[in-house]
């Protein structure tokens, strides 16, 4: 919390447990309709004295709960309680109410008039079980500051955890297509409360910078070709972590669920006693195009679409994709993973039936400042890429959808420029 200072000095902020205790709310307008749901929720019993009140404590009263006394203040109401809210539309009310708490030493709040209060309310907010309070002399500055804060922290942009840690267990989190801005609110509430972070290549790693110094953070990148983490070393390392009364979270790119072997992960955690929780992402198979505006469907031109891991080429005996199928569909095929065997996709399709000229998109770094797409045809667009020099990460898109992605571009060409 944060204080301010008037001519009597500054502001002590203090936490009330209010439960159980009596709370005199002299006023029944907008204030008073706005105060009274937390006192409420802190569990206060709720003493309303006004000759008129607002429809939404009207109905509170009819509920039951607030005790509602349809009069004017008067002398003795002050009596019992532990806090006073004066807030009548009348100064000379509130400053006879204020009169009669001071008297008795009960800490008294005035709509009217802060100088004159023994206790100021601070523009108050919650974010999961954290209370934030903000004074600073401005209404609507407080409101602002605090509004600042629990959306941080209910976002994860405010890393604060708690000093008592979570429960030990894993959480797989969807991290997105690459820009840490597509991470969803829950994955990366979750991630400010990690004791380890396994973090994938593809993930949001700009994420990983915000960590307090004491995170641990396991590389398990997946580069082609290159030296990395196996799958069984990875699923030994959450649970080596997690059973060690750690909270680990595995930070992995796009959908955990969506070629992203989640489930595989999921199943090692299970079977070893381990509790998981999954955190879904935005799918680089849907996320990607959409950056690029491309739209996987699109109305009189494509009504399904199908997203296909090349991992290994048409043809392979480890394959399970039915190409002769695809080529034959009008859908939308969307590709992962496919960079390296392009030439052997595109052969296969046009072998069993689609048309050379048929409209291809590749995205490469989608998302992300550097992203970039290439418009071309079945036929050309292994020598297109290798000309340019695309590397991974990049999606493909084969469709007649590709064609209005290109309008799509153009007419935002011409509006920018």
């Amino acid at each position: 919390m944060t204080g301010f200072e008037d001519e009597q000095g500054q502001a002590y902020l203090l936490g009330l447990r209010l439960s159980g205790r009596r709370v005199l709310v002299v006023g029944g307008g907008t204030v008073a309709a706005r105060r009274i749901p937390r006192l409420l929720a802190a569990g206060a019993d709720v003493a309303l004295v006004s000759p008129t009140v607002t429809p939404a404590l009207e109905e509170l009263a009819a509920q039951g709960r607030i005790g509602w006394q349809c009069r004017r203040y008067a002398a003795g109401d002050c009596a019992g309680a532990w806090l006073v809210i004066a807030c009548a539309d009348r100064p000379e009310v509130n400053a006879a109410v204020a009169a009669e708490a001071e008297a008795g030493r009960t800490w008294c709040v005035r709509a009217d008039s802060a100088a004159a209060a023994t206790a100021w309310t601070p523009a108050s907010g919650v974010a999961g079980d954290t209370s934030v309070g903000v004074l600073s002399g401005d209404p609507r500055h407080s409101a602002a500051i605090r509004d600042a804060i629990t959306a941080g922290l209910r976002s994860g942009a405010i890393a604060a955890r708690h000093h008592r840690r979570r429960h030990a267990g894993v959480a797989l989190v969807g991290g997105g297509p690459g820009d840490p801005g597509l991470i969803t609110v829950r994955g990366r509430q979750l991630l400010a409360e990690a004791d380890v972070v396994v973090a994938d290549r593809l993930g949001p790693r700009e994420l990983l910078a915000e960590l307090p110094p004491d995170v641990v953070v396991i590389d398990a990148g997946k580069v082609p070709y290159r030296r990395q983490m196996s799958q069984p070393e990875i699923n030994a390392a959450l649970i080596e972590h997690a059973t060690s009364g750690k909270f680990v979270v595995r930070l992995k790119g796009g959908d955990p669920f969506v070629f992203g072997r989640g489930g595989e992960e999921m199943l090692a955690c299970l079977r070893a006693g381990v509790p998981v929780t999954v955190v879904p992402g935005v799918s680089s198979a849907v996320g990607v195009p959409t950056a690029a505006g491309l739209p996987v469907t699109h109305r009189g031109t494509s009504q399904d679409f199908h997203v296909i891991s090349v991992h290994v080429p048409p043809g392979d005996e480890r394959s399970t994709v039915d190409w002769p199928a695809l080529a034959r569909s009008d859908g939308t095929l969307v590709l992962l993973m496919s960079l390296e065997r392009i030439g052997a996709v595109t052969s296969a399709l046009m072998k069993h039936g689609r048309p050379g000229n048929y409209p291809v998109s590749v995205i490469a770094d989608g998302t992300m400042p550097t992203q970039r797409t290439i418009y071309s045809t079945l036929e050309d667009i292994e020598s297109r890429l290798a000309d340019e020099g695309v590397q991974p990460p990049a999606v493909v898109v084969i469709g007649s959808v590709v064609t209005i992605a290109a309008e799509l571009a153009a007419l935002a060409r011409d509006l920018g420029g």
